[in-house]
């Protein structure tokens, strides 16, 4: 009755886990079974699935709750006040919690890649704009309100997803410019220099990815 029932051995079962193991790892080669591995659903927040970018900060996607990408900002309607900025939002608005108003907050490389630039700018106070790849196209992030003194990486170094690189700087102050304690993330096409958080026009904004549909 039970001649075609096989007795599954230790060796059987190990054969096993390892097949499934080479299947997980063919079809999703950044799962990672090291506990100290920074993937989108560890450190960054379990909110987020790793989709070629790791999110750059602590519970990314629930953080966006005042500018998302594209939104058209102007004094009369923006959810910031006072707003001293006008046009289509090219990136995405990381806030920071009540709490965090006096504890660093850190930031993270959201993939690999060249360090550019690395200045203040009116607008910004302290940004970063990395160099790195997305879908095969070359892109340009930018990270917009960092404590330039805390990053550590020269210009021309490269960055390795998942690495913090700086943290937030201190909200209204010179490290901000004189904006709220907050993280701009942005997604330009190519390599061209441009680290603007705002553009006058619909067709400015192609030149734009909308950051979300990288961490879903």
């Amino acid at each position: 009755m039970y001649k075609h029932v096989k007795t599954i051995t230790a060796a059987g079962l190990m054969v096993l886990f390892a097949g499934v193991t080479a299947f997980i790892l063919t079809k999703y080669p950044t799962f990672s079974t090291s506990p100290s591995s920074r993937s989108a659903q560890g450190l960054a927040g379990s909110n987020a699935l790793p989709k070629g970018l790791l999110p750059p900060i602590d519970n990314a996607l629930l953080r966006i709750t005042k500018k998302s990408f594209g939104v058209y900002v102007a004094p009369a309607n923006s959810p910031v006040s006072p707003e001293r900025f006008k046009g289509y939002h090219t990136g995405v608005d990381f806030e920071t919690y009540p709490a965090e108003k006096d504890l660093d907050v850190s930031i993270y490389a959201a993939c690999t890649g060249l360090l550019r630039l690395k200045k203040w700018a009116a607008g910004y106070g302290g940004v970063l704009r990395e160099e790195c790849r997305l879908d095969n196209q070359a892109v340009t992030i930018v990270y917009g309100h960092v404590k330039l003194s805390s990053v550590t990486s020269d210009v021309g170094r490269t960055l390795t997803a998942g690495e913090k690189i700086a943290i937030l700087g201190a909200g209204y102050s010179s490290e901000t410019d004189g904006e709220r304690k907050h993280l701009h993330f942005g997604i330009h096409r190519g390599t061209a220099i441009d680290i603007r958080g705002y553009v006058q026009n619909e067709t400015e904004l192609k030149n734009w990815l909308d950051p979300q549909i990288f961490f879903r």
